[in-house]
């Protein structure tokens, strides 16, 4: 949702468990990289704390970038989403270089934010094969794939998507070392 009085009241009216701080438009961001914590921390904070304070799980969905990161901490936001959209954009466009860059970006990216605490999840254009292979970071503890999933249950059926996509996700924890 995004971080507006609007929204904050809505949250605030109907009591979700948990929300996810993302761009208000489609032009700010939200497929090149997520929220701008550090640039918008000013007017993000508030809506961090009204959350936390109506005891409404606050995650914030930020690029691995140390700087976001840290800004994230310092308004006090317990979870963030690791954008993965450019990672699996350049591995369907077969970039190898700009894949692995990004993955190393993701890799230090959950392991930076674990060291400050926060609780890691991902998500953005993941799919069976990358679900398995960031399962394999012990740092994150949730994938954002609902929109991959019902796209698959569309042609599959939602029990053998759900099936395969719970097959990978093991595959991947299998392999994670802590």
């Amino acid at each position: 949702m995004a971080a507006t009085d609007e929204m904050v009241a809505i949250a605030l009216k109907t009591r979700p468990h948990a929300t996810c701080l993302v761009p208000e438009r489609r032009t700010e961001r939200t497929t090149e990289g997520g929220l701008d914590v550090f640039g918008l921390r000013v007017r993000l904070a508030p809506a961090v704390a009204t959350l936390r304070q109506a005891a409404i799980r606050v995650s914030l969905f930020i690029a691995p970038d140390p700087a976001q990161i840290e800004a994230a901490v310092a308004i006090g936001a317990p979870v963030i989403e690791i954008h993965t959209g450019a990672w699996c954009e350049a591995l369907t466009q077969g970039d190898a270089a700009s894949a692995e860059k990004e993955w190393v970006r993701i890799r230090e990216g959950a392991a930076h934010a674990r060291r400050f605490g926060l609780e890691v999840h991902a998500g953005h254009g993941l799919n069976y094969e990358t679900a398995e292979t960031i399962s394999a970071l012990p740092e994150i503890v949730e994938l954002n794939i609902g929109h991959f999933l019902i796209g698959e249950a569309v042609s599959s059926g939602l029990p053998n998507v759900v099936r395969t996509m719970r097959a990978a996700m093991r595959q991947g924890r299998a392999r994670a070392t802590d």
